[in-house]
């Protein structure tokens, strides 16, 4: 397959490459020609090899760790776009980084997602295209349009080939709950969650679990698996309440810390993901099965470049 307009380019910075190398080709485009270097003191220059004068550029960066890193790359990736006189640059984040520091939690704290909101647009962006924000109010943090991919669709038609019985989709805490129920929905079977609270950052516990799931097989559904202790804690919570297998799923796999050490000993069968950030940790885990966003992320592409509905992804 080739794309054949010339106006649309897709660039990558260093957080994803492989990624969108499979997007690009997924359009049928040649990815871009550019470096995204550092000087010696850790400065970073962005050079774009060939001509975007006039075009409709995409550039594909998860700012995932390091996050600062990324997010800079991004910026000044924008910056070069806006002064090659690219016609609209559009920023492609799989995974949005900062989004869990979406409001106040408590006094003095940060609003960082709608910093960054800001930089982004500050740079010269004129369109963001996210996958499952972990706070779907940060499209409303930019004053330009928003493009909110689901990882649902992806997760779903993956365990509906699995064709596993007496399903039950469990929500590791309240606040996941419209993305477990739309698994549920999608697979046609019931909902549970677990009543969890977080006394502090990364540390969860189980107070109850809302709903039948003795002799089930669970699936877990999370948007994140960071330090894997929130998703591993459901599932020995599950386990302990009499269910018959447990699977756990998420969007963005960041696996920081003791996350494979953790998802490895836990009692979960198998933890899908997707590839909206390259899994980089040295410590294998047996259990991942990595699913790709590329042809969802590509269709979106095209979809906006020809002015075409998105919605239209993820209805039926």
């Amino acid at each position: 397959m080739s794309y054949r307009d010339p106006k649309l380019k897709v660039f990558t910075c260093n957080s994803n490459p492989q990624l969108a190398q499979e997007i690009a080709e997924y359009i049928g485009l040649p990815l871009g020609v550019s470096q995204t270097i550092r000087f010696s003191d850790g400065e970073i220059q962005t050079r774009i090899d060939e001509s975007v004068r006039g075009c409709d550029v995409y550039v594909i960066q998860s700012t995932s760790a390091p996050v600062n890193e990324h997010l800079m790359e991004l910026l000044v990736m924008v910056d070069a776009l806006k002064r090659a006189s690219a016609k609209s640059i559009n920023v492609v984040i799989p995974y949005y980084g900062y989004a869990r520091q979406d409001r106040k939690a408590r006094s003095r704290d940060p609003i960082t997602a709608k910093l960054v909101a800001n930089l982004i647009e500050t740079a010269g962006a004129h369109r963001v295209i996210s996958m499952d924000l972990h706070a779907t109010q940060i499209q409303g943090f930019f004053d330009i349009p928003v493009d909110h991919l689901l990882g649902v669709p992806i997760l779903g038609a993956y365990f509906k080939e699995k064709q596993l019985e007496d399903v039950v989709i469990v929500s590791p805490d309240h606040g996941g709950v419209v993305r477990a129920r739309k698994l549920a929905d999608y697979l046609n079977v019931p909902l549970a969650i677990i009543d969890k609270r977080r006394p502090e950052p990364n540390v969860a516990e189980v107070m109850n679990i809302i709903g039948e799931v003795k002799g089930r097989t669970a699936i877990l559904i999370d948007d994140i698996i960071d330090t894997a202790g929130t998703i591993t804690l459901g599932a020995n919570a599950l386990k302990k309440a009499g269910v018959k297998d447990v699977y756990a799923c998420c969007t963005h796999a960041v696996l920081s810390g003791p996350a494979m050490h953790r998802l490895e000993e836990s009692p979960i069968r198998e933890v899908v993901i997707t590839n909206t950030i390259p899994v980089a940790n040295p410590e294998p885990c047996t259990k991942l099965k990595t699913l790709s966003v590329a042809p969802l992320m590509g269709e979106a592409i095209i979809r906006v470049h020809e002015e075409l509905s998105i919605s239209k992804l993820f209805e039926d």
